[in-house]
């Protein structure tokens, strides 16, 4: 039996000031089906989701954006 390594997506956050900032993007990008977890890094702006199937960049932005931030590029 094989165990399969989850899958992770990588994508950048404009705007995030604070701690406020990154549990607002994790709580609605951890939301997402499938999510299993969400690390912010304040001062970078990268989030890496980690989940059990392959989440697309349009799944994330919707999320980030209803936290009231945007994906850089």
């Amino acid at each position: 039996m094989s165990v399969e390594a989850p899958f992770r997506t990588r994508v950048t956050v404009a705007g995030m000031t604070c701690q406020h900032c990154v549990m607002s993007v994790t709580e609605e990008v951890g939301e997402i089906d499938g999510v299993s977890a969400v690390d912010v890094s304040l001062d970078s702006g990268a989030v890496t989701v980690l989940a059990d199937r392959e989440i697309g960049r349009a799944e994330i932005a919707a999320a980030v954006t209803e936290a009231g931030y945007d994906l850089t590029d």
